[in-house]
């Protein structure tokens, strides 16, 4: 048999946010065996990748260490040899500014086989985001774009003639770009706009004039940004739209579990809101099976089975089916959920619930349940640690034999991603969502723990509005936080968002 031949794809990123990578590019990374990332890569983009590839990160930042571009080659040759698929992502388009042509000398040498996969570039990306065009009938007939990471070896007297000048990498040469081109003969009131992490929740946008621009950012680390010089800069007031969404202008955080976070941002997306996502939970496996393994193999005994989130359906199910059984199993019993959603995956897997209460609470359970307890046996597989224990003392005490089984853990992420923790200290969050209790403790130590004592946590979420999926999770958010500003009338993802909407227009 013959061996597994590698190839090396080398990818462009695109400017930051995962909307704006190809399709081409996300087709590729779902089939990365190994990924070779640079640091200016957004995390979100990482998820494209299959759960198994091996994630390597090369990062090359200004004044920072750096893996030389030696190693990378390498790197990109010896996975190659080993027959892997493998990514090179690197932000933008690979071939502007990309620093790419030694890795293809490298695999050329090597006779590894190759495919470049184009991205939107930066330098075109970040203006049409701030509403500036490159080019314009009547202000500028040309466009430049340049790389400004050694101002001096640059020909200001040329470029100080040129219509529009597009710069990247001049984020820590900004006053010497300045000075170049007034030197060079260029109007002190020549405008210019700076577009800081173009795309991303945590982008910034300044503008102003040759004069003026480095009075404006005095104290800030611009990097990673975009410069624009030119007339057509003063176009932006014409080309920025007021956005119509209800949530179009608002940074939100969504704490959801990871595999949850999804169907939350898409809804909020669709409103116009700008998300950013730090999974509080993550659900895993129980330590054991064998609770869960008994009852199933017991389920002719019980008279109800009472299934609280989408997890636990999912878990119990699919628990039920590796045992080898089937939905033939659940014939005589009787099943209780909470929510919609919860019923909706539990009928998306072929079954009816039998009871759904029409509060979306655990609460609602008890209070409404449909049939005597007295003497019924309850099966309730739930997550392992953690989860409150006001249903089973309320079924209990009707007469009901509660059995929990753990079908699931729901542990708590060790940090916050580095682009959650950036747009917190900036103060460009505007909402930090939760949509259960141990979402709102674990957010709660994670920003403690990150915090060290610099600042009291009043003060650092200063401004920031906390908003809860139902009472629970408010009682929660009111103990540890002390406050709570927005709470769902009804306690599903959509009822949040409804209150977001509200919220916003008061």
């Amino acid at each position: 048999m013959s061996a597994k031949v590698g190839k090396v794809y080398l990818v462009g990123a695109g400017p930051g946010s995962i909307e704006y990578l190809t399709l081409g590019g996300r087709d590729i990374l779902s089939r990365a065996e190994v990924l070779i990332y640079d640091a200016l890569v957004e995390p979100t983009l990482l998820q494209c990748c299959p759960s198994q590839c091996l994630m390597i990160e090369v990062g090359k930042r200004g004044g920072l260490e750096s893996t030389p571009q030696s190693k990378i080659n390498q790197l990109l040759v010896d996975y190659c040899k080993e027959g892997k698929q493998v990514v090179r992502l690197k932000s933008g388009d690979p071939l502007i500014f990309g620093r790419i042509t030694s890795e293809i000398e490298a695999l050329n040498k090597a006779n590894c086989p190759f495919e470049i996969i184009p991205g939107l570039s930066t330098a075109l990306v970040a203006p049409l985001v701030a509403g500036i065009p490159l080019t314009d009938p009547g202000l500028s007939r040309s466009l430049t774009i340049l790389s400004a990471h050694e101002p001096k070896s640059l020909d200001w007297a040329t470029l100080s003639k040129l219509d529009t000048l597009v710069i990247l990498m001049g984020g820590q040469t900004l006053a010497q770009i300045v000075e170049s081109l007034q030197q060079a003969g260029s109007s002190p009131t020549l405008p210019i706009a700076l577009i800081r992490d173009c795309t991303r929740i945590t982008q910034q946008i300044w503008q102003g004039e040759l004069n003026n621009i480095l009075q404006q950012v005095a104290g800030v680390s611009l990097s990673p940004c975009i410069i624009v010089i030119g007339e057509v800069v003063r176009e932006r007031k014409f080309m920025s739209h007021s956005q119509t969404l209800p949530l179009a202008g608002k940074n939100i955080l969504v704490t959801r579990a990871t595999e949850g976070a999804k169907v939350f941002t898409d809804l909020l997306q669709a409103k116009g809101a700008k998300v950013l996502e730090m999974p509080a939970l993550e659900i895993t496996p129980p330590s054991s099976w064998s609770e869960l393994d008994q009852a199933i193999s017991r389920l002719s005994e019980f008279d109800w089975l009472i299934l609280t989130s989408a997890k636990a359906v999912e878990y119990f199910l699919t628990r039920l089916f590796t045992l080898g059984q089937d939905i033939r199993a659940l014939a005589g019993l009787k099943i209780a959920v909470v929510g919609k959603k919860t019923a909706q995956y539990l009928q998306n897997r072929g079954i009816q619930a039998d009871f759904i209460p029409p509060d979306f609470i655990a609460d609602a359970l008890f209070s409404h349940f449909p049939d005597s307890l007295e003497g019924k046996k309850i099966l309730f597989p739930r997550v392992e640690t953690g989860g409150r224990d006001l249903l089973v003392k309320e079924l209990t005490s009707r007469g009901a034999e509660v059995v929990e089984v753990a079908a699931y853990q729901s542990i708590s992420p060790q940090e916050i991603p580095p682009l959650v923790w950036q747009a917190l200290e900036r103060k460009q969050i505007d909402v930090i969502t939760f949509a259960s209790s141990k979402t709102v403790s674990n957010s709660y130590h994670l920003i403690q723990n990150s915090l060290s004592g610099r600042a009291s946590l009043e003060a650092f979420l200063a401004g920031v509005c906390l908003a809860s999926i139902g009472p629970e999770t408010s009682k929660t958010c009111q103990k540890l936080f002390a406050r709570v500003d927005l709470e769902a009338t009804e306690y599903t993802l959509e009822g949040l968002v409804n209150a977001l909407v509200l919220w916003s227009q008061k």
